[in-house]
């Protein structure tokens, strides 16, 4: 690896491609690094995960929007969209807008976290439309997804977007452009110009995930993969883009971010050196912000040890800056303790998902988050007894650079009515590398059939995971296998006019 120095520069300085951000991140794009066993792996693993999500979430209203705005966009020899008949095929940018929106609808998905935050299965559904609609097999889409993977990784460790209020899809756009680049074997030129542009058209604010959270979470990264795809056409047709976008007298670092004067690291990988970043990223076995895994698992464990939950006086959680100021007390939000606030919402607070968890001792993808359970009278009561803050000794695990020390978890205080404590804490979920219970091939297997059981078919179950299994070994024309027919009384329709 190497470490990238990236700063602002007048526009006199002439600054040369070869040493801007974008054009090393092309560089590697477009490099032919071996492909590691291990990360080709968790590719499929993590297409596995994405299937498992989607199809959960098939039913979903913004997912149902997202389809069939992509569902009056069809075209022949085009990208297949999750829960259609694969006979029919739609323009990649649309299919990649609904198979996004769905992937991640449930907050359900892998995740990771350095000095930014990630979700970085959200490259998959844009590089998978565009490698079905240009005809590529399954090596070409693994070494894209495994491109997508390292340069959003690494622009997470090295840029922070949150500290801006700029909206993590940011480093999507890029990631996504890169990833494109490198399934359809683009020269670096062309590579170099999409990632710019992808950049330039996918910032957006954080107010996406602040105070009361709409449906526009899920559609936000499908819509930065949609906008990566467009930038990635308009490269190949000769356009060129805002230059340089990172370090220009006017760009996204000089006034989006930190100023003319900032300085920023971005490691990555040598040219030509294998792309591992894959395997640093983590998956949820809980739906809810990844920030909540831990605390989930802690939750449960804690539950076994209260007899009375209505005995507790008070709870706090001692935990990272970001757990704290994100989903915790240290939000200001009011809408994170109001009963009647929206999934989204709820999924982001730690409050109400530590409660729910410790009193039910588990968690559950819908069940949780049902209105009659929002407002459960013990619930409201429990919830309202939580309180959270950071402990700058949790901050810095956070913030680790060893991916084997870095944590994600905290130390939660139960105080009782009679003056007696409860004291535990956690440092990682179970499901992650380094927890308890690391989820393998057969955790990521066991959560599809979870997931799926009763909105696809067995066969079709059987089909997919033993087609998915097989993706090192797809010839072109056969990347449609990876999408999923759902049972025919799943299918739904919203049935409002609008544009589309």
């Amino acid at each position: 690896m190497r470490n990238i120095k990236v700063k602002v520069y007048k526009s006199s300085a002439k600054l040369k491609k070869e040493d801007q951000l974008a054009w090393k991140i092309a560089e590697i794009t477009s490099d032919k690094a071996p492909l590691n066993e291990n990360a080709i792996d968790m590719v499929i693993n993590r297409i596995i995960d994405n299937a498992s999500v989607a199809i959960a979430s098939f039913q979903r209203r913004p997912v149902i929007s997202a389809r069939e705005m992509a569902l009056a966009h069809p075209r022949e020899n085009g990208a297949t969209v999750f829960g259609i008949n694969s006979n029919q095929k739609f323009h990649c940018e649309w299919a990649a807008w609904a198979n996004g929106t769905a992937v991640r609808e449930l907050d359900f998905h892998d995740t990771f976290l350095a000095a930014d935050y990630s979700h970085p299965g959200d490259n998959i559904p844009p590089i998978l439309a565009v490698a079905q609609q240009k005809n590529s097999n399954g090596m070409d889409l693994i070494r894209g997804i495994i491109t997508g993977y390292e340069v959003q990784v690494n622009l997470v460790k090295g840029i922070c977007l949150h500290e801006h209020k700029i909206d993590h899809i940011a480093h999507l756009g890029p990631s996504v452009a890169a990833g494109i680049g490198s399934l359809l074997n683009l020269d670096t030129e062309t590579i170099y110009q999409s990632i710019q542009q992808a950049l330039h058209t996918t910032v957006s604010t954080r107010q996406s995930r602040k105070g009361e959270i709409s449906s526009w979470k899920a559609f936000a990264p499908a819509h930065a993969g949609k906008l990566a795809i467009e930038a990635v056409d308009r490269a190949m047709r000769g356009e060129e883009a805002p230059s340089p976008i990172y370090e220009g007298e006017d760009s996204v670092i000089a006034y989006v971010l930190s100023g003319p004067k900032a300085k920023y690291t971005v490691p990555l990988p040598k040219v030509n050196e294998e792309k591992k970043a894959i395997l640093e990223t983590y998956t949820k076995e809980h739906s809810a912000e990844y920030q909540s895994q831990a605390l989930i698992d802690l939750a449960r464990s804690l539950n076994k040890k209260i007899k009375n939950i209505s005995d507790i006086k008070k709870i706090e959680i001692y935990t990272s800056h970001h757990t704290h100021n994100v989903i915790g007390t240290g939000a200001n939000d009011p809408q994170k303790m109001d009963p009647k606030a929206s999934r989204e919402t709820l999924d982001h607070s730690i409050m109400y998902i530590f409660a729910v968890a410790l009193e039910d001792g588990k968690w559950h993808h819908v069940d949780s988050y049902t209105p009659e359970r929002a407002n459960t009278k013990s619930t409201v009561e429990l919830w309202k007894k939580i309180k959270t803050f950071e402990d700058k000794k949790w901050t810095k695990k956070y913030h680790d650079t060893n991916p084997n020390k870095k944590s994600f978890g905290g130390r939660v205080i139960i105080k009782m009515k009679d003056g007696s404590k409860i004291a535990d804490e956690i440092s990682v979920a179970d499901a992650h590398p380094n927890g308890k219970k690391p989820f393998k091939r057969k955790d990521y297997i066991n959560k599809f059939e979870t997931l799926t059981k009763f909105i696809i078919d067995e066969e079709e179950s059987k089909r997919f995971l033993n087609d998915v299994q097989n993706l090192r070994n797809m010839t072109k024309s056969e990347l449609h296998k990876l999408n999923i027919k759902v049972k025919s009384d799943q299918k739904n329709s919203i049935s409002k006019k609008a544009i589309f």
